[in-house]
C-alpha cells in the first residue's frame, strides 16, 4: 500500500512539473476506498503535503565542430573486434545472399507479369462475378508493385556494400 501511495505521489509530482503545483487531497469514502482529487470539497478529504519540485537543467551540449566528433568516435577497448578475412568472408556471403534474393524476386517478377498479362488475366472458373476478377486483378497488380519495390530496395542494398 506504500508503494502505491508513493508511486501515486510520484506521478502527481511528475505532472506537476508541467504546471504550477497544486494541493492534492486524499479522500477516504464510507467504504474505506482511497481516492486522489485536486479539490477538498467532499467530506473525509485531507490534504497531502507533497514535497517540492526541483527541475534540474540539461548540461549544455559542447559545441564541437561535427568533423572532430566523427573523428573522436570510436568503439570501446574491450570491444570485440574481427580480423579483417572474417569481415570480408562475411560480407562476400552477405553479398552472395542478397544477390539470391534479388534473384528470386526477378523471378517472381517475371511470373507475376507473365500472369497478370498486362492488366488482363485470364478469368477463372470461381469468378463468375465480374467484382471478383477485378480484385483479383488489383492484388496482381499490388503484388507486381511490391515485388518492383524489394527489387529496387536489394539493389540499393547491394550497391551500398564495398
Amino acid at each position: 500500500m506504500k508503494r502505491l501511495l508513493i508511486g501515486f505521489i510520484s506521478l502527481i509530482a511528475i505532472q506537476n512539473i508541467a504546471h504550477a503545483q497544486a494541493d492534492v487531497f486524499l479522500c477516504v469514502d464510507d467504504n474505506g476506498k482511497k481516492e486522489y482529487k485536486n479539490t477538498g470539497a467532499t467530506k473525509g478529504c485531507k490534504r497531502v503535503e507533497l514535497p517540492g519540485i526541483t527541475v534540474v537543467p540539461a548540461p549544455a551540449l559542447p559545441s564541437t565542430p561535427k568533423k572532430t566528433q566523427a573523428k573522436s568516435a570510436s568503439s570501446p577497448a574491450d570491444f570485440p573486434k574481427v580480423d579483417e578475412g572474417t569481415q570480408k568472408a562475411r560480407d562476400s556471403d552477405r553479398r552472395q545472399i542478397l544477390l539470391d534474393e534479388l534473384k528470386a524476386e526477378e523471378q517472381k517478377l517475371a511470373d507475376l507479369k507473365k500472369e497478370y498479362n498486362n492488366g488482363e488475366p485470364e478469368r477463372r472458373g470461381d469468378e463468375r462475378n465480374y467484382a471478383k476478377y477485378q480484385e483479383r486483378t488489383g492484388m496482381m497488380k499490388d503484388n507486381i508493385s511490391r515485388t518492383e519495390k524489394n527489387i529496387e530496395a536489394l539493389r540499393r542494398e547491394i550497391s551500398n556494400l564495398k
